[in-house]
């Protein structure tokens, strides 16, 4: 019997990561640049330098808190895992969001494309 609520404690702590982390990633990837393009009148908000550094700051932070909660989970190896998962995840979308705001990635590309299909349309 101790066992079920053991499993069942450790299937809810691994959803509670799950929903935290996604949580997390639209906040950062979706909630501050929203917020920072917020204008008074012709006035903005925040500057894209604040952006850049809210959003780089908040994928490291999210991602390193990932990494704790992968050495700190002792017992329960699948929560490890999912903590591991994600903090890979968002170190990816960390180094991608640098490599773009510093210019080692473009989408112009993506920019030629479309354009192409909008005048082929």
């Amino acid at each position: 019997m101790k066992s079920s609520g053991k499993k069942v404690r450790q299937s809810t702590q691994r959803w509670l990561v799950h929903v935290a982390n996604s949580a997390l990633l639209v906040i950062v990837l979706i909630g501050i640049p929203a917020i920072t393009s917020l204008r008074l009148g012709s006035i903005r908000l925040l500057s894209d330098p604040k952006l850049q550094m809210l959003t780089l700051g908040g994928l490291g932070l999210i991602g390193v808190a990932n990494f704790a909660g992968a050495l700190l989970v002792k017992k329960d190896k699948k929560t490890r895992h999912a903590c591991r998962a994600w903090a890979l995840l968002f170190g990816i979308i960390l180094a991608a969001e640098f490599l773009y705001v510093h210019g080692f990635i473009h989408f112009r590309w993506l920019k030629k494309l479309l354009l192409w299909v909008q005048e082929t349309l």
